[in-house]
């Protein structure tokens, strides 16, 4: 039996997990949980990362003996490296709006996509170190998350293929950094460190090794996503919503780019093709507005009640930024000419519609623009458990939605941990099929009602997908 570490950082919490894998069995158990969140410094938003390294080592302590350590975060954000080695201040976190005056002179939007294939999103690093200012040139390496930790653990400086492919100054065909970008860019001379595959051992930690997996959670969510076959899709639901596709080569056409699509590393080499949508990140913050934390009577009640029919547009740049969610959603409906939800339990129905819409207008364009037919969707991630949730994706969508399992990004961190560690997992099918076995979905039919999410689609997007 093969006993290793998932460090698993999301954008509201950190989780250190056990994963055990062996004789058939696939197991995983949480034995430390931890607060992560955004701390507001004057005008700065921040990630508290010495917090969470301390909160790992904690979890470490917790789970040791152990034979491996993994560590997956959320994409985008870095710290950066003086020459010594030393962490030039705490990372900031990418809903800070230090990038909103930030514009591209140098390099057109269509060359961007061609070379990175990533969709445009305001935070996206480069972006980020486009507003450093001063300080990037003091700076010697930048780290993504995950890669700062593992280096704190090892004393390696590297960066792992998913994140990196995140930052939009990777070239998605070639595989590698972008020289030609980070040059025309004026960024500093070697700041992008040596690139490593998933399933690489980077050092040891107090003797035990250090492994790069699918660092960006998502790449080790999809890993877990436990599909039979080639044709189906995936939302990772939490805080954001990935909605996508996992392919073999990039989609780098004009199409593709227009829609917003993005094409990140995945782990064995696959492209996930995908677009962001807010997610659950909009009830997130209408509950802090609220001052509740009884989502699952929420749920139950927005499920007993109809349909008002209004809906928003999650994507809306307008719910970006932590406040009062709910102001901002009746302020939205002003604007577009409807009647506000009143109340927490329509809000909630409303907010929870809106994702629905918005994924199945996003999932019909991945499947035309990417010539990729779909027969299932895979919902996973901590939104896997919300049954409201996964019932009005499978009608809106008009799929079968298969539920589960919730810690998809620990589980394909031990899977690659594992492999790389001798277990007999060839490929993500063998990982895939070990998923199936061992974990328990549920199962969502969809109900005959499309015309009803054509018509609320023609009236949130002003037109319907095909």
């Amino acid at each position: 039996m093969i006993t290793v570490a998932a460090v698993d950082l999301g954008a509201s919490s950190g989780r250190v997990m056990t994963g055990r894998v062996g004789g058939g069995r696939l197991e995983l158990d949480e034995v430390h949980r931890f607060w992560n969140g955004p701390v507001q410094l004057r005008s700065t938003l921040y990630w508290d990362v010495l917090g969470l390294y301390r909160e790992t080592l904690a979890g470490l302590a917790q789970a040791a003996p152990l034979d491996g350590i993994g560590i997956d975060s959320w994409a985008v954000d870095y710290g950066l490296l003086d020459a010594d080695g030393n962490l030039l201040g705490n990372p900031v976190h990418y809903r800070d709006d230090r990038t909103t005056r930030v514009r591209l002179t140098d390099v057109s939007s269509d060359e961007l996509y061609a070379i990175t294939g990533l969709q445009h999103l305001p935070f996206n690093t480069i972006y980020q170190l486009l507003a450093e200012g001063p300080q990037i040139a003091r700076a010697s390496k930048l780290l993504m998350i995950p890669d700062l930790l593992n280096y704190w653990l090892t004393g390696h400086i590297g960066a792992e293929i998913t994140n990196a492919s995140t930052t939009q100054l990777y070239d998605v065909r070639a595989r590698t950094w972008s020289s030609e970008l980070a040059t025309r860019l004026g960024l500093p001379s070697g700041l992008l460190p040596p690139l490593h595959e998933p399933g690489t051992v980077l050092g040891s930690y107090e003797g035990t090794p250090v492994i790069a997996v699918g660092s960006h959670d998502t790449a080790s969510s999809v890993v877990a996503v436990p599909a039979a076959g080639e044709r189906f899709a995936y939302i990772s639901s939490g805080t954001w919503s990935l909605v996508g596709l996992e392919l073999d080569k990039p989609v780098l056409t004009a199409e593709a780019k227009a829609a917003n699509f993005t094409n990140e590393g995945g782990v064995d080499g696959r492209i996930r093709f995908l677009r962001n949508v807010m997610g659950l990140w909009i009830l997130q913050e209408c509950l802090r507005s609220w001052g509740t934390t009884d989502l699952p009577g929420l749920l139950r009640e927005a499920a007993a009640v109809s349909s008002s029919g209004v809906l928003i547009d999650p994507d809306d740049p307008v719910f970006l930024a932590p406040g009062n969610m709910p102001e901002r959603i009746a302020e939205w409906c002003r604007r577009a000419g409807a009647e506000p939800p009143e109340g927490a339990v329509a809000i909630t129905r409303c907010v929870l519609e809106s994702l629905a819409l918005a994924y199945r207008r996003t999932l019909a364009q991945a499947q035309r623009i990417a010539d990729q037919p779909v027969d299932v969707l895979h919902v996973i991630g901590g939104g896997s458990r919300n049954e409201l949730l996964c019932q009005l994706t499978a009608d809106a969508c008009g799929l079968p939605v298969l539920a589960g399992p919730v810690e998809a990004s620990a589980l394909g961190n031990v899977l690659v941990q594992a492999r790389a560690l001798g277990a007999p997992l060839a490929g993500l099918e063998q990982m895939r099929a070990l998923v199936r076995s061992t974990h328990e979905l549920r199962r969502y039919q969809p109900r005959a009602t499309p015309a009803d999410w054509a018509a609320a689609e023609a009236r949130v997007y002003g037109s319907v997908t095909e």
